[in-house]
């Protein structure tokens, strides 16, 4: 009898290639925007749920949500460490380099993430830049969102207050799901270090926000440490 795929390699077998472009990224509180060209890439078609979580790290946030949400309570740093476990895992190259202490010294690493180093040519598992996150996301359109709010994404007014299965929304063009609504998603970018120091991006939208969290552009930002019970992240690879 076939157990079917692990869900490393369910996660492996349904990344969606997503074709090169540019995105024009916009950010509302300085009125800044620019243009970004977005390389050829490979993009989980939901983000991580708690199921692959679990089969990669041995754990799991404790949450009574169900193996199929996505994963939330995770760090931009935890979430740096599972695409390095999970690509080890399944003989790539893994894209970060860290100078953390290993796990059984009692040596502090950097809070801030400032050690953390991406490696563009490892063929591994890691989170997209910001750029390549709305660029997928919008899949060609360029209204507030790719769909209507109520089809694509759970929210605070369709949610009940939770996170729900991945992939139980209308999929975009692109065949991703989830990429507005449900959880909000952690991304590479520091958004400004000048302003916020070592602050990461994150996007989306998520369960309990209103229409206006749950745009293509729409961006919020905070510490590499921080945890939350509705931010999780989606899998990148590069081409």
């Amino acid at each position: 009898m076939s157990l079917g795929p692990t869900p490393h390699q369910a996660i492996a077998e349904r990344m969606i290639e997503i074709p090169a472009g540019e995105i024009v990224l916009r950010d509302e509180g300085t009125e800044r925007s620019w243009k970004v060209e977005v390389g050829a890439f490979r993009l989980a078609p939901y983000p991580v749920t708690r199921e692959l979580y679990l089969a990669v790290r041995g754990e799991v946030p404790a949450s009574l949500a169900g193996p199929r949400t996505p994963v939330t309570e995770v760090s931009w740093k935890e979430a740096v460490r599972f695409c390095n476990l999970l690509s080890q895992a399944t003989g790539l190259q893994p894209c970060y380099s860290m100078g953390d202490a290993p796990d059984d010294s009692d040596a502090p690493d950097d809070p801030d993430a400032q050690d953390v180093l991406l490696d563009g040519e490892a063929d591994g598992y890691r989170l997209p830049s910001e750029a390549e996150w709305e660029y997928a996301c919008r899949a060609g359109t360029s209204g507030v969102r790719y769909g209507e709010l109520d089809e694509i994404a759970w929210y605070r007014g369709n949610s009940g207050g939770e996170v729900h299965d991945v992939a139980t929304r209308a999929p975009n063009a692109w065949g991703l799901y989830d990429m507005i609504g449900n959880v909000w998603e952690w991304c590479w970018d520091v958004y400004d270090p000048e302003v916020y120091g070592p602050y990461r991006v994150f996007r989306g939208g998520g369960a309990y926000d209103p229409p206006r969290g749950c745009r293509a552009s729409c961006r919020r930002k905070s510490h590499p440490t921080f945890r939350v019970d509705d931010l999780g992240f989606r899998l990148a690879r590069s081409l």
